[in-house]
């Protein structure tokens, strides 16, 4: 039986002050490529890349966060990858739990390993986490988890693992290219009844990490809420949605 084959995808934008402390923290010897995007960056995030030992792909144009993940998984996908891994490049989440990342999806246990920060106790708010943002992350997390029925400790991390399977079925492209694209494929598990895991990671922010302000906050808050009555809508037959109709690559 062929080895399955893992790949790290790190969706970056201006990313440079951390890329290479993120790329060194990897452990190489369970992922076989390490594939970033860069996002038409202002700094020095692609030289970097390019003088490191990955696969850089750089956009002619701001495609957004979600716009940035649609090609990170589209470029997994081509290089044959059984199990992708999101991991942004600005330092705020440890490469070295890409192990347990991994774990479930390797043992059959789930399709979808989400990085969770608030399965530790205090851990959030210790490593950093804004109060705004903690209460903001409890509140949308509670209103989706009664809504989505998944019974999640936190659907707001950017630190993922994926099956090949799953990203296959999911119609990925229909996200949205902004930050909602995160609920949206978390929404999209739940309509094709995949399997999530969640493990426990440290929270790390600090001024490097890239952060969501208190406006696109605002924005992302609104549209997950929008997310969840388009799911409200699909699931009771009532508006057909082209983010949960099977979409094949």
């Amino acid at each position: 039986m062929s080895k399955e084959k893992v790949i790290v995808v790190m969706p970056a934008y201006n990313t440079a002050e951390t890329l290479t402390e993120t790329y060194e923290s990897i452990p190489r010897h369970i992922v076989d490529k390490v594939i970033l995007v860069d996002d038409v960056s202002q700094d020095e995030t692609v030289a970097i890349a390019r003088g490191l030992d990955m696969k850089t792909v750089v956009h002619s144009v701001n495609k957004g966060y979600g716009g940035n993940q649609k090609t990170c998984y589209l470029q997994a996908l081509d290089e044959g990858a059984d199990f992708i891994v999101m991991l942004h490049p600005d330092g705020q989440y440890d490469p070295k739990m890409i192990p347990q990342l991994l774990r479930p999806l390797k043992r059959r246990q789930a399709d979808v390993v989400l990085g969770s920060r608030m399965l530790i106790k205090g851990g959030a708010l210790k490593g950093g986490m804004p109060l705004y943002k903690y209460v903001a992350n409890k509140l949308l997390t509670f209103l989706e988890s009664l809504v989505l029925g998944l019974g999640l400790s936190e659907f707001h991390t950017g630190y993922r693992a994926y099956t090949r399977r799953f990203i296959e079925t999911i119609p990925f492209l229909q996200n949205s290219n902004d930050f909602v694209f995160d609920t949206e494929i978390i929404a999209q598990a739940a309509v094709f009844n995949f399997k999530i895991a969640e493990v426990p990671i440290m929270t790390r922010y600090s001024k490097k990490t890239s952060s969501v302000n208190l406006k696109v906050g605002l924005v992302y808050g609104l549209k997950t809420v929008l997310t969840l009555g388009k799911y409200l809508l699909h699931r009771f037959g009532l508006v057909k949605c082209k983010l949960f109709i099977a979409q094949n690559i």
